[in-house]
């Protein structure tokens, strides 16, 4: 850990950044109908979950998003550009809302599953920080650093590490438990975070490793 001449601490190590105290672990939309689609989900499943063990055994607070689909009525013309795209379909009139909030497809993965003290945001968009409660939710407990696990790299949780510096944490990113359904793609949001340089890239081992450290 450093310090400025005003006081501002800044850790130097992944230990540092992972303090449970001052970190949370946040589970990105693993759920049944999207690592369903996802080619490796089954692996990213796996590490998701040695991560979620590590993180629970030192008292990590930990969080899920889930993404939604409105019913038809409320879908909108973001909404269905989106689906229309996704579903490969030329009518809006087509397209089916498949994350509804009670739908099979749109819980968590069994292996995965939220605790009762652990906390699910439920959003429409592809950061995590847009429109939902995150960001005030961490900030009121004090949290400065979100480790962030989860699918696709390429649609969502590149958006969520960038918007997280916007709002005043360090992103810490597993990239191997984090899917993806495009690799071009995947690896250009991987460039594109290392080119910018504010987001702490690592591992699933070196995340528990530090955690064990302290």
């Amino acid at each position: 850990m450093i310090r400025s001449e005003h006081g501002i601490e800044v850790p130097t190590t992944l230990a540092e950044w992972c303090d449970p105290s001052r970190a949370a672990l946040l589970i990105y939309d693993m759920q049944i109908g999207i690592c369903s689609q996802v080619k490796g989900a089954d692996a990213i499943i796996e590490r998701a979950a040695a991560a979620l063990d590590a993180a629970r055994s030192h008292g990590m607070r930990v969080a899920f998003t889930r993404h939604l689909s409105l019913p038809r009525a409320w879908m909108g013309t973001t909404q269905l550009r989106t689906a229309m795209a996704w579903q490969r379909k030329d009518d809006p009139d087509a397209v089916e809302p498949w994350f509804l909030p009670d739908a099979p497809a749109t819980a968590i993965v069994p292996e995965l599953a939220p605790r009762a003290d652990e906390a699910v945001f439920d959003k429409l968009t592809m950061s995590a920080f847009d429109s939902t409660s995150l960001g005030f939710a961490l900030h009121d407990c004090g949290i400065r650093t979100v480790v962030v696990a989860g699918i696709a790299m390429e649609i969502g949780i590149e958006p969520t590490v960038r918007q997280a510096t916007d709002n005043g944490f360090a992103a810490v990113l597993l990239s191997d438990a984090c899917g993806f359904g495009n690799r071009e793609a995947h690896d250009r949001s991987l460039a594109t975070l290392d080119f910018i340089g504010e987001t702490i890239v690592t591992d699933t081992a070196a995340f528990c490793a530090a955690l064990q450290a302290l």
